[in-house]
């Protein structure tokens, strides 16, 4: 599996990288350990302000929990995204579904989470960008910051899109007859 990773070629600005997929960011979390712990600096919203040029102001926090082999997404909302997994380990499929991008159809794969091999940032996700993770060492928590509250959210902007989309062509990293879906998976949308 060929999994994205921070250099100093994609390096943006302190702790911030660019992706393959166009808007979508790797933020390093920054970490302070002492005898009593740690302190983690997940993210610093005024420097993804500046580099996207856009407000990014979170109106809501969500946290799904999910088992191993789980499998959530592909799903693309009108909102932009902060994620964040700090529990267990997943593989996170990103996927550019959004017509107008000039990466149109590219997916970037990620390993997130608390295995040795796996980064310990968060992503930032812009709205259309669908997105989508596999549990592979479970519970994983998925945190995730939305510039927009669910209710007040355009319905229009949100798509789920087939796990097995032939044109996304997914690597995904457990057969599919291990995979637990919900409904609204099962039956996602091809491009």
């Amino acid at each position: 599996m060929n999994y994205y990773q921070p250099s100093s070629e994609n390096h943006i600005d302190r702790n911030i990288y660019k992706t393959p997929v166009d808007g979508v960011l790797y933020v390093k979390k920054t970490v302070h350990d002492d005898e009593r712990g740690f302190f983690a600096e997940i993210a610093r919203i005024p420097e993804i302000e500046s580099i996207t040029g856009e407000p990014f102001s979170i109106r809501q926090i969500n946290h799904a929990r999910s088992k191993t082999n789980v499998v959530r997404g592909i799903h693309a909302e009108g909102w932009n995204k902060l994620v964040f997994v700090p529990q267990g380990t997943c593989f996170c499929a990103i996927a550019d579904v959004r017509e107008s991008s000039p990466t149109y159809k590219f997916v970037v794969y990620f390993k997130l989470g608390k295995s040795d091999d796996a980064l310990k940032g968060s992503l930032y996700l812009p709205s259309g960008v669908g997105n989508s993770i596999c549990v592979l060492d479970g519970p994983v928590d998925y945190v995730y910051g939305v510039d927009r509250l669910y209710a007040d959210r355009d319905p229009a902007g949100d798509a789920a899109i087939s796990l097995f989309d032939p044109t996304l062509n997914i690597e995904w990293p457990i057969p599919r007859e291990q995979m637990i879906l919900s409904d609204r998976d099962v039956n996602g949308k091809m491009l």
